[in-house]
């Protein structure tokens, strides 16, 4: 799962279950209690029903859940599915969220652990407890960011006790995290009975960076179709608007991304939000365009993320030969910050149909969050000639762990590294660019300039 926005996140573990070929009618093979390697999560599957634990040394909190809608598949409330599929024999098995790009993998429990099994504390030193120990069992960063977390503790434990109220807690995780200055870390307040968004959120960006929304995407988007495509031809928005693109007078295309979902609506399917991104492909990159264009602008400079398999399906109109995008490992060794699950590479795929495989200038920023990082370093070893122009990224490229605390607050934290071919990470400070140009200053909006733009464009004529 990943973070789309500091407001906006896909919140549920899901699921679907290939059925192994040695199980009964009544007992899939899959059925029983398992484990993950990382990501501190037991998966309960039984009767037809998937229920996630979230555990650390001192806690078990009921997650999501998921029941089975058909042979093998289990879907959640939120429509989401998850796939698991033993591997070998019955005590080895591995868990694939639907639309992610790689797979976690399990072993076999012989039952829930202890902890699972009773009602826990619910109180403030409780969830304090449970918020700090996350961190300190999953977060990959602090040696990086030079943050001791047992200081934090020491600091801020004993400011809190049992009549610390909801706002007083919510305040002290704020400042706990707060130096961390990570996009992908939060700290929520949601009302049970509310539609799921935050009531309350702390959350900030990269230091002189601003994240992603709504509103700068809308002003940004008019200034590029009143500025940069005022005389281009064929322009057109796809994916409700999330996608657009101009055939520039140079014969170069323009192809502006605001994120990497959010599609075909905030409830679809992944399979529906794919259909979507694949249609707009297809209109892009059909076969006259990708046989005739002299450059392609792909322009992320204000991205919110999403899902990092779109943006592999992307990268994969963009080649004609295979090739490694990064691999993924997760932190798994709650004592040991250091130690992390075997690395999953992951492949971009040279895409059915017609492919463009001319020169691209990747327009960058601090504004280019998550999906849309993981994108740009999906594409740093991309055969075809790539030129990334603009500022670095945002510096955020796991997936995002959502975690229940026993207050009904909730966290969210990183707890994986996308590495590149070389072992290389870019979390922190964001993948830079080959080329320096300022991205929507105010004195950029107050002069009429999009030098980034205008830098691809001279890139790509040459």
């Amino acid at each position: 799962m990943r973070i789309v926005t500091a407001t906006a996140v896909a919140l549920a573990l899901v699921g679907a279950v290939a059925p192994a070929a040695n199980a009964t009618a009544h007992q899939p093979v899959t059925d029983g209690i398992w484990r993950t390697d990382g990501y501190g999560t037991v998966l309960s599957i039984r009767n037809g029903n998937l229920q996630e634990y979230q555990t650390t040394a001192v806690s078990c909190i009921p997650g999501d859940t998921a029941r089975r809608t058909g042979p093998g598949v289990y879907t959640t409330p939120k429509n989401i599915l998850l796939t698991v599929r033993t591997r070998g024999d019955r005590d080895r098995a591995s868990v694939r969220l639907d639309g992610d790009v790689g797979e976690r993998n399990l072993r076999r429990m012989t039952e829930l652990p202890d902890a699972c099994t009773h009602s826990a504390p619910g109180g403030p030193l409780a969830s304090f407890d449970v918020f700090w120990q996350s961190f300190e069992e999953n977060y990959p960063f602090f040696a990086a960011k030079g943050i001791d977390w047992h200081a934090v503790r020491d600091r801020y434990r004993p400011t809190v006790h049992e009549g610390t109220t909801p706002d007083e807690l919510f305040a002290v995780f704020s400042k706990m995290v707060e130096p961390l200055h990570d996009a992908h870390v939060a700290v929520c307040d949601v009302d049970a009975d509310s539609d799921g968004y935050p009531d309350r959120l702390f959350a900030q960006a990269r230091p002189g960076t601003v994240m992603p929304g709504g509103k700068l995407d809308a002003e940004v988007k008019k200034f590029v179709v009143e500025r940069d495509l005022k005389d281009a031809r064929n322009i057109q928005d796809f994916g409700a608007g999330r996608i657009t693109y101009a055939d520039l007078p140079g014969g170069q295309g323009y192809l502006r991304i605001s994120g990497f979902g959010g599609y075909a609506g905030d409830k679809a399917t992944y399979a529906a939000e794919l259909a979507e991104l694949d249609k707009a492909l297809d209109t892009v990159l059909d076969q006259e365009r990708t046989r005739n264009l002299k450059g392609l602008v792909i322009d992320l400079r204000v991205n919110g993320g999403g899902s990092d398999a779109m943006g592999l399906n992307i990268a994969g109109r963009l080649t004609d030969t295979p090739y490694l995008a990064y691999s993924k490992r997760a932190r798994n060794d709650p004592a040991d910050p250091t130690r992390h699950t075997r690395p999953q590479p992951l492949y971009v795929t040279p895409a059915p149909g017609p492919r463009y495989t001319g020169p691209v200038a990747v327009l960058t920023g601090g504004s280019t969050v998550s999906a849309g990082e993981t994108f740009t370093q999906a594409l740093m070893d991309r055969p075809g000639r790539t030129v990334r122009i603009g500022q670095s990224t945002q510096g955020v490229f796991s997936d995002v762990m959502v975690r229940k605390l026993p207050n009904g607050m909730s966290v969210w934290l990183p707890n994986e590294e996308l590495l590149t071919r070389s072992g290389r990470t870019f979390d922190g400070m964001g993948i830079p660019p080959h080329l320096t140009e300022p991205v929507f200053t105010t004195q950029e909006f107050d002069q009429n300039k999009d030098s980034a733009f205008d830098r691809a464009v001279k890139v790509l004529q040459d």
